[in-house]
Parts: structure tokens; sequence; C-alpha cells
């Protein structure tokens, strides 16, 4: 059964889902997701282990922040961990949520047991160039008739598999949620300073990549280049979204936290 709960935190109230009990292994969304991004993994990566996937700071039903920057989201979900009595962790993050986890294996690598980065993506020199002139993924323009809506589900749908509108309706609810903010981490992933922060991780690092992913997985070889000792698997077939490959990541996740 997954729980939900609030815990307070320097950075105001987080919100959590949770289940199972054992050693700890803590999930993080991509933005501008919540919780619910992890709804269908975490029933299998639960037995036995205590999952918590929080709403990143900013995010889903967690209060709001006045700055939105990767080392801003790592210090929520490390004061939430600290209101939970959570010492030592494993940690798994995807997309947005990658980049967070990596932040946080660099800043308490004490803490951090393994980690799983799932279609993280690489930021250095080059790719914040890159980002600087990309437009928007996720930002419309509010019209009066609501037409920004559909707007933003056509723009996603492309990334969802066909037949499964339930999937997309669930990104749209995430996002209205911090409408009109929804560009907010993406921007944060897009100034983060990773090259200087990734070579620091000290734990064993497992990456994960979907290969239909146009924004992550070319990056999957030159991130686990610069991460010592890291190991790569490929979701073949899979892509932005984590729900439609929820079995086959947890099946690595798990695989990789029980060997090492």
């Amino acid at each position: 059964m997954i729980r939900l709960g609030y815990a307070d935190t320097p950075l105001g109230q987080v919100h959590y889902a949770e289940a199972g009990s054992g050693p700890p292994l803590v999930l993080l969304h991509q933005t501008p997701r919540s919780w619910d991004e992890f709804r269908e993994a975490i029933p299998l990566l639960a037995d036995g282990r205590r999952v918590i996937a929080p709403d990143t700071p900013g995010f889903g039903a967690s209060a709001r922040i006045p700055e939105h920057s990767i080392e801003t989201y790592a210090a929520g979900i490390l004061g939430l961990l600290d209101a939970l009595g959570v010492d030592g962790f494993d940690l798994a993050g995807h997309h947005t949520g990658g980049v967070v986890a990596a932040e946080i294996a660099a800043r308490a690598p004490e803490r951090v047991r393994r980690l799983v980065l799932s279609s993280t993506p690489y930021i250095d020199e080059a790719a914040r160039k890159r980002r600087a002139s990309r437009p928007a993924i996720d930002a419309v323009d509010e019209r009066p008739d609501g037409a920004h809506l559909t707007e933003l589900w056509r723009r996603r749908a492309a990334f969802y598999p066909e037949g499964r509108p339930d999937l997309l309706t669930r990104f749209v609810r995430d996002a209205l949620q911090v409408w009109p903010d929804v560009e907010h981490g993406h921007a944060a992933v897009s100034a983060y300073r990773m090259e200087e922060r990734v070579g620091l991780t000290a734990c064993p690092v497992l990456c994960i990549g979907a290969s239909a992913d146009p924004y992550a997985f070319p990056e999957l070889g030159p991130l686990t280049e610069r991460i010592p000792h890291a190991e790569t698997a490929v979701i073949e077939g899979g892509g932005v979204p984590l729900e439609f490959q929820a079995e086959e990541f947890a099946r690595l996740t798990a695989a990789f936290l029980a060997r090492t």
C-alpha cells in the first residue's frame, strides 16, 4: 500500500509517497511531474525496501519555493530525509530527478549508498549553450478559451504511447499544479554546472538509457564516461515518461541494488 504524508523542512512542507519497509530507496521524478510518475514502479520496488518518492520542492503538493535550482532541489530532498530520520539510502532519479540525484550524491557522498540515473541528461558548457536557444518544452501562453490546455497536451502527446491518454492526463494534471511555472525545472537543469559535480560521485552508479528518448539517450555515453565506475543499461523502446516502462526500470534498478 502506498501511503502519503508531509514533512516539515527548511524549505517548507514536502509531500511524499512511501511504501514498504527495509533499507530506504528514494525516487526523484522529472519536472513538472510529482511522485505520481513512480506510481507503477513503487510497488515493484517496495519488496524488502522502504521506498520514498517525494514531490520535489516547488512541484506536486510540496511547498512553492522562491528559487528554482538543482542545488535548492537537492537541499530540499535532504531536508525531507533528515525530517524522516533517514541517514543512508539508495537513490534513483529520472530526467530532472537524475540531475538532482547526482547533486545529492556529490554533496552527501557519505549518505548515498548506490545511485541509479534514469534518462539523465549530461549538462556541461556545450549543453548549456544548446539549451539556451532551444524552445520551451511545456510553456504555453494562457488563453481565455482554455486552448493552451490543448496545446500543452499536443506538445507532450508525441512522447506518450498511443492509446494511453490516461498517462498523458496524469502529466497535464501535474503540470497544472505548478502553472504557470512549468519550465522552472527545465531552466534549473539548463543552468546546472553538472560537469563540476558528477565526477564527485563515490558510490556504485547505474545509468539507464531509454532508446526512444530524444533528449537524454544521446547523452548516455558522455554521462557515463564522467562518472567513475559507472555502468549502463538500455530500455529498448523506452521514452521520456517513466510510467509505461516502469516494469523494466524497476527490474533493472532492483537487480542493481541487489548485487552491489
